[in-house]
Order: structure tokens, then C-alpha cells, then sequence
């Protein structure tokens, strides 16, 4: 109760607490930020103070410094990022993902990331260390930001509203739906992950060839031209088969036989009648 009632709008503590707290929590994650405001909010819930909003805006300052500050540090430091941020093997499909998706997804990745855990960090850093455009980072963090200043403020100011004479209770509330929102998120992210990479593998199989078709297409190749092959079968060896007239078959060979009995007919006619033109 003490914390609470420390953290009102009047207090100078209530904007560090949300200027630096979302601003740190960027590089070192283990800083409840989103604890940090929603407590603001729960502390604030019965405040009709102007002031409020001025709160608010402070912890999206906050949550914008923290994501260009992570971003800096990929940009100018890149190897020693790496290394503290994406060691071992765990790291290095950390930063993977991270660049896969940011290469889809682009801006509405840097939104989204605030709302699933680790996603801030490693996809703020990694747009530094790729050379994501500075200006689109600009942007897209400070939607991000006021995205979520408001959500988990108001979220605890909700809270803290439906248990006025239990604050703790209120808080208790509220840092729950944003644990059940940003479970949902992961696990819309690994769904739609492994749909990826099943899509991948499925692309990358090639159809292995049917050994009975390949035989069934040397048989047609072979065995669909057999007047070809009977034609070309002597070739190159001594008596082989004529491919000229000779080897006409069926009706065409007995009319070529009668044209000739009939033309060798003629011409005995003609030498006995000593016939001339």
C-alpha cells in the first residue's frame, strides 16, 4: 500500500519511474516496465488530475528511448551486441528470427514486439544491426511506444478503478490480462512460425521420379517406332537391311509388285510387236 500511495501524480517519482524504467528496460529486460506502469496506473485510478496525461506521455518517451537506445547500441557496437545479447546457439535462432520477420514484416513488427516477451530487445537491436532505415525506426517505435503507454496505464487504471479498496488486488488484475495478452502473442507467433517453416519444407521436397514410368517411357521410346528400328538395325554391318522401297510392307508392297509385273507385261508386248514411239 505504501509503494501505491507513493507513486501518485503529484510525484516527482512517478516520472522517473516512467521515463527510466521503460527506457533501461530495453537493455536490461530483467526491468519490469510494463509492472512499472501499470502500478502508475493502479496508484492513479481515482485522479481526475490534467496531469495524468502527462504521465502517460512520459512513459511513451520512455518506451521510445529504450528502443532507440537498443538500437544504437546494434549500430554502433554491433559484435559486442551480439555477443551479450545473442549468445550461443539459443541467441543466434533468436537473431535469425529476428531478421526473417523483420524482413517481412518490417514496421508492424516493431509494433507488435512490445507485446511478447523478449520480442522488444531482440528486434530493436537487430534493426541496428542490420541498417534498418533509422527513419521508419523512428516511426515505427514511437507508434509502438504510445501503443503501449496507453494500453498498460489505462489497463491498470481499470484495475485499480474495480478495486478501489484493494489496490493490490487491482494491480493483481491487470498484470495478469497483460501476461494472458502477451501469451496469446507468443502463441500466435509460434503458430505462425512453424506454418512457415512447414511451408518451406514442403517447397523444398522434390517429387522423386516414378522408376515404372521412366521404364514405361523407354519402352514408347523403344518400341514406338519399329519400322524406324527395323530401318536402322543393319546399319553398319555387311547384308544388313535396305532401307529404300524394298522394305515396304502390306498393301503397299503388293501394288508396287503389280505395278511391276505389269510394266515387265508391256514391255514383252511391245518387243514382240517390235512396238516403237
Amino acid at each position: 500500500m505504501t509503494v501505491l500511495t507513493s507513486l501518485q501524480v503529484s510525484a516527482v517519482l512517478s516520472y522517473l519511474i516512467a521515463i527510466a524504467v521503460p527506457a533501461l528496460d530495453a537493455v536490461f529486460p530483467v526491468l519490469p516496465s510494463e509492472t512499472a506502469i501499470i502500478a502508475l496506473g493502479v496508484a492513479t485510478a481515482g485522479s481526475t488530475d490534467p496531469r495524468v496525461a502527462l504521465l502517460v506521455a512520459c512513459c511513451a518517451v520512455g518506451a521510445f528511448l529504450g528502443d532507440n537506445l537498443s538500437y544504437l547500441l546494434g549500430r554502433r557496437f554491433g559484435p559486442w551486441a551480439e555477443r551479450r545479447f545473442f549468445p550461443g546457439g539459443k541467441g543466434a535462432r533468436r537473431r535469425a528470427w529476428a531478421e526473417q520477420s523483420l524482413e517481412r514484416f518490417g514496421m508492424q513488427l516493431i509494433v507488435v514486439c512490445r507485446f511478447f516477451p523478449g520480442g522488444r530487445t531482440a528486434v530493436t537491436l537487430c534493426c541496428g544491426l542490420v541498417g534498418y532505415p533509422r527513419r521508419r525506426f523512428v516511426f515505427a517505435t514511437a507508434l509502438a511506444g504510445s501503443i503501449w503507454a496507453v494500453y498498460s496505464f489505462f489497463l491498470g487504471r481499470l484495475g485499480g478503478k474495480a478495486f478501489e479498496d484493494r489496490p493490490w488486488a487491482g494491480f493483481a488484475v491487470a498484470f495478469g490480462v497483460t501476461i494472458a495478452v502477451s501469451g496469446l502473442v507468443e502463441v500466435m507467433r509460434r503458430i505462425m512460425r512453424s506454418r512457415e517453416q512447414s511451408g518451406r519444407r514442403h517447397a523444398g521436397q522434390v517429387e522423386s521420379d516414378d522408376p515404372g514410368q521412366d521404364q514405361a517411357d523407354r519402352d514408347h521410346l523403344h518400341g514406338g517406332h519399329p519400322v524406324a528400328e527395323e530401318d536402322h538395325a543393319g546399319y553398319g554391318r555387311p547384308g544388313g537391311p535396305d532401307p529404300g522401297p524394298d522394305r515396304v510392307r502390306g498393301s503397299d508392297l503388293e501394288l508396287a509388285q503389280r505395278d511391276s509385273q505389269q510394266g515387265e507385261a508391256q514391255q514383252r508386248a511391245c518387243g514382240e510387236a517390235d512396238c516403237r514411239p
